[in-house]
This record gives C-alpha cells, sequence and structure tokens, in this order.
C-alpha cells in the first residue's frame, strides 16, 4: 500500500481507467450524501461524470479531467470525511481529517473485481441511415458531408429523416414486395423525406415502388426531378399538384402527407380513403379550422385565452380526424414526430387499412364523433368530404 498526497492519487487514477470513485461520509446532514465519479466519453472526448445524491434525488455533471480533480480536492477538503477509489489495477482510500489533513493510501493489485460501466455517454443511436456511410442524396442536399459525416446545424434533420424511415419500417408487412406499390407524397417541399423513403424501400429492402411528390412550387419541383434524375431514381417522379384535385391514379397504396397546411390535410386523407390506401402516414400543420367555430360552455375559461383555444382546437382537430380513419376502416394511431423546421415537435396520425368491417361499431363510431363535434361547434372539412 502507497501512501500518496491527494494530487498523486488523482493524477495517477482520473484517466480512462477509473471504475469509480465514490466520495462520503458528510461533514454536514441535509446536503449532499454522497458523490460517485465515472469516467465517460461524450462526442469522442473523456470526461468525468459526477452523480450527486441529495436524499431521493440525484443530481449529474459532466467535467473534464483537470476540472473533476479540482472538484475532488474541494469536496474532500470541505465537505466529506472519506473517499474510495476503484481502477482496472487496483484500490485506494481517501480519509479526509479536521482542517484538510488528508490520509491516502494507493494498492496496485493488477485487476478489479469490480466492473468498468460503458464509457460511452452518448453511444450512438442505430439509425436506419447510417452515419459515416455516405448517401447521395444526403449529400446534395446538405445534410451529409462526401465522407459521410453529419454536418452539425443538420443533426436534427438527420434525426428527422431516420425517424420518419422508422415509421416505414413499422409499415412494411403492410406493402406487397411481389407488385409494384404505388406511393404519393403530397406536399412533398424540398422532399428530405421523399428521396428517404424512396432510397429505403427501392434500394435498401428492394422493393417494387412507384413514388410520386406532389408540391405547388414549381422550382421546388424542378430541383427534385434534376436531383432524381442524377441519382438514376426511375420510378420517383414530381409534378406540380394540387392536393384536392390530383386525379392522375386511380389506386395508391401508401400516402404521406407531411405538413399540408390546413385543410389541405384533410384533402389528402380523403384522397386517401378514396384509392383505397392501405397506409396513410400524415403529420398535419396549421390546424387552423376548428379554432374558427370552437365553442363550449364548460370549456368556455379555456378558450378565452387565445393560444390554448388554438392548442385544442388542433388536438380537437387531429383526434377526429383519427377517428373518422377508424369510421372508415382504418386502426389509426397518433404518434410524435420530431421536426425541427415546423414545431420542436408535432404529432403523425398513422391509419393501417383493415380488412373487415364491423357495421355495428363503425356506426356507433361515427354517432359519437357526431356528438364530439356539436358539443364543440364543429364540422371539420374531412368529415364533410366523408359525408359527400
Amino acid at each position: 500500500m502507497n501512501i500518496m498526497t491527494i494530487n498523486e492519487i488523482l493524477n495517477n487514477c482520473v484517466n480512462e481507467d477509473l471504475i469509480d470513485i465514490i466520495i462520503s461520509n458528510s461533514r454536514t446532514s441535509g446536503g449532499v450524501s454522497k458523490i460517485k465519479i465515472r469516467p465517460i466519453i461524450m462526442k469522442e472526448i473523456l470526461s468525468f461524470q459526477a452523480t450527486e445524491t441529495i436524499g431521493t434525488k440525484v443530481i449529474h455533471n459532466n467535467y473534464s479531467d483537470e476540472d473533476i480533480k479540482s472538484k475532488i480536492k474541494e469536496w474532500m477538503t470541505n465537505d466529506f470525511k472519506q473517499g474510495q477509489v476503484v481502477t482496472k489495477t487496483g484500490e485506494g482510500t481517501i480519509l479526509s481529517g479536521k482542517n484538510g489533513n488528508m490520509t491516502i493510501k494507493y494498492k496496485n493489485t493488477g485487476t478489479s473485481n469490480k466492473k468498468q460501466a460503458e464509457l460511452l455517454h452518448n453511444r450512438s443511436k442505430k439509425y436506419i441511415l447510417e452515419e459515416g456511410r455516405p448517401v447521395g442524396f444526403l449529400i446534395d442536399l446538405g445534410v451529409m458531408t462526401v465522407d459521410g459525416k453529419i454536418v452539425n446545424q443538420k443533426y436534427d434533420k438527420f434525426k428527422q429523416i431516420n425517424r420518419f424511415l422508422e415509421f416505414i419500417e413499422d409499415i412494411l408487412p403492410q406493402l406487397d414486395k411481389e407488385k409494384e406499390q404505388t406511393i404519393i407524397d403530397f406536399g412533398c417541399g424540398k422532399s428530405y423525406l421523399t428521396f428517404a423513403m424512396y432510397y429505403y424501400l427501392k434500394v435498401l429492402k428492394e422493393y417494387d415502388i412507384r413514388v410520386i411528390g406532389l408540391d405547388l412550387k414549381e422550382d421546388v419541383i424542378a430541383t427534385c426531378s434534376a436531383l432524381k434524375d442524377k441519382y438514376g431514381y426511375d420510378k420517383l417522379n414530381f409534378y406540380v399538384g394540387d392536393i384536392a384535385s390530383y386525379k392522375d391514379v386511380d389506386a395508391v397504396d401508401m400516402v404521406v402527407t407531411l405538413h399540408a397546411c390546413d385543410t389541405a390535410t384533410d384533402y389528402a386523407m380523403a384522397k386517401a380513403v378514396e384509392w383505397g390506401a392501405k397506409v396513410i402516414l400524415s403529420v398535419p400543420c396549421c390546424q387552423h379550422e376548428a379554432n374558427k367555430t370552437l365553442e363550449n360552455e364548460l370549456l368556455a375559461p379555456v378558450f378565452k385565452y387565445g393560444i390554448l383555444k388554438e392548442r385544442m382546437a388542433a388536438i380537437f382537430t387531429d383526434a377526429i380526424r383519427a377517428e373518422l380513419l377508424e369510421s372508415k376502416g382504418y386502426k389509426t394511431q397518433i404518434l410524435e414526430f420530431i421536426d425541427m423546421e415546423h414545431t420542436p415537435k408535432n404529432l403523425l396520425i398513422r391509419a393501417i387499412k383493415q380488412n373487415g368491417d364491423n357495421q355495428d361499431q363503425i356506426d356507433t363510431l361515427v354517432q359519437s364523433i357526431d356528438n364530439m363535434q356539436k358539443q364543440l361547434n364543429l364540422n371539420l372539412t374531412l368529415n364533410q368530404l366523408f359525408e359527400n
């Protein structure tokens, strides 16, 4: 057992071989009772996480090696009487007496019975499109560098694309791999997700798909068309078109509508049902329609605040849309979808066509929807489209 100074034991042990340091036996009551320190790797840099216990509460803070050494010396001098150090090759103790006098011992045992915790504090999530593997359209759209690294300012977009592909992955059993599947993306915009969907289904999963992207902006469609030609995506086509009036296909297997504004979402959903789409993926946006007529005596104290009324209108709109799709034979879920360009969090409505109808259940559901809309003074566009 070697006798050391506080600087010597910290310089010897605070590195990647540290398993943990447990500081305990507080000099006061009611505050931090214990501190546990362990190494972690954050963004490829070795750091040290200190977990402070205060009653049933724990607080985590991360420090550089020099900063954690300073904190340990401060804690052992002023606040605690005992420290236990364990590394991959030895163990040590720090005993702090009055006036900051310390007795420090360390023994090199060669091995330790205690296992080191996972160092990768922010270990990479397993994405469908992997970081470090270049993808042409992501490079041209500014999300990736040519060597596959994610551009810092586009990391949220990268996560959003992969989150969307997870939704696609979930519905793969609904798509027939033995024949061509037609997918329409209404309001495709710059088409990050349209390209991702095509690449995932056609290139990675080898589905026979035809993807149509529609948007009202001619310049956006021209840019997307040039990119799809560059990559040889012969079954991905972009057209200038309106959701309500598009009639160039007779049947569609999946309809995607992301951020179609206000009632445009309703027209897209109605079209999807008309086509008998097996899958509908919709991220609604700007649900203004309900806000214009929304009334309810019981909820009047809520609705008198504009921002709350707006949020409630959006919630009621999407809930009614989901129920209306259920009344048309779909199994519907409302899920959280990350999209940093529009709002920090959005909701995605996912509807899967079911086989067989239970007319009694449908009649009950329709009556329930009608009652809800009457109570809220609503008659949403989707409801009107389904009635026509």
